[in-house]
């Protein structure tokens, strides 16, 4: 992660971790060969069934379908918005901060959403119609922890500067 994501030279991850340079280089090599092999992830639910699960979430959040996207929660889950302090645990806590935040408002077809993946989790760009010309704008990207209950965890980022790491546009055509 130091060194692929953030963008560390070998040598200052190998003094943070108090280890040899070549020892760090051989964890990315064996990391990167775990990743094109496409060796199988530790997951609590089926893809199947997780790509069951982010459907019906991305497509009641497109829709402005808060009790839909209530529904989908896990008891206990919690909605967080880094580097925001702010977080919201449970589904009422969930469904109240939803209500005053997502205006009740738009038209049909305002919002879209790209789906992608951020540390091996289901994730998706949301983004809004300008109302001043044929374009949507992406406002974000939800990440989802997905478990065998439900969704246990939302993280937003705002940060749109993240788009080109998911492979994600600032604006998407409409029509």
């Amino acid at each position: 992660m130091l060194r692929d994501v953030i963008g560390f030279p070998a040598a200052e991850v190998a003094e943070m971790l108090e280890v040899t340079e070549v020892a760090v280089n051989s964890a990315l090599q064996r990391a990167r060969a775990a990743l094109d092999t496409g060796a199988p992830r530790d997951r609590a639910v089926l893809p199947a069934s997780e790509n069951e699960l982010v459907a019906k979430f991305t497509e009641a959040f497109a829709n402005d379908d808060i009790d839909g996207v209530v529904a989908l929660l896990t008891e206990d889950a919690k909605i967080t918005m880094p580097p925001e302090p702010l977080e919201y645990e449970g589904r009422e806590a969930i469904r109240g901060f939803l209500l005053n935040r997502i205006p009740r408002r738009r038209p049909e077809g305002t919002v879209r959403v790209v789906p992608t993946r951020a540390n091996g989790q289901p994730a998706f760009g949301y983004y809004i119609r300008d109302p001043q010309c044929e374009i949507a704008r992406c406002q974000g990207i939800f990440v989802l922890t997905v478990c065998n209950e439900g969704i246990s965890a939302i993280t937003r980022f705002g940060d749109t500067g993240l788009l080109p790491h998911f492979g994600l546009p600032r604006t998407l055509p409409l029509g």
